[in-house]
């Protein structure tokens, strides 16, 4: 009898053994199931992720017309932007045009009638400059020389300015 126990008890330890075996293999199924699972999802995201990238490049690669209509608005605001600079630039234009011409009224319109050589206007200078640089090859000497003692040599060869007949300053020919 000792044996018919000792053999059911090794069928029943056998038993247990086969199904401790069983449940470990089950829950070893089950876990590895869940990691398919959960990299199945992590890479269904990527693609989704994936995918939704591609569309927001193929849009903005092909989508002419509303690139085209950003492009066209741009263009519209700068044009304004350069328009408005222009209209400002005239109208500066005009105001240091009509401060100018003032300001050589009142110069040339002052009670000094004798200017030295330093307080030539700025055209008569240049002009004063060029003679002498002239006068180096004997071509306007003659212009130079003053008549009169206390006048300089551009009062008695350049001609009185007279700003009452125009609309702003006059050049030199």
């Amino acid at each position: 009898m000792a044996q018919q126990r000792a053999l059911p008890q090794s069928k029943e330890t056998l038993l247990q053994s086969y199904n401790k075996r069983l449940k470990d293999d089950v829950k070893s199924i089950m876990d590895n199931f869940t990691e398919i699972i959960k990299t199945a999802k992590v890479r269904a995201g990527e693609s989704l992720m994936k995918l939704v990238s591609d569309l927001k490049q193929f849009l903005i690669l092909n989508d002419f017309p509303s690139v085209n209509e950003a492009i066209d608005q741009r263009n519209q605001q700068l044009r304004a932007l350069q328009e408005e600079c222009d209209r400002k630039l005239i109208t500066l234009r005009d105001e240091v045009s009509i401060d100018l011409y003032e300001l050589e009224e009142e110069y040339y319109s002052s009670s000094s009638s004798l200017c030295e050589a330093n307080d030539l206007p700025l055209c008569e200078a240049y002009w004063r400059l060029d003679l002498d640089t002239d006068s180096a090859d004997g071509l306007s000497a003659p212009l130079l020389a003053s008549p009169e003692p206390g006048v300089g040599p551009l009062q008695a060869a350049a001609p009185a300015h007279s700003h009452t007949g125009g609309s702003g300053p006059t050049e030199h020919a």
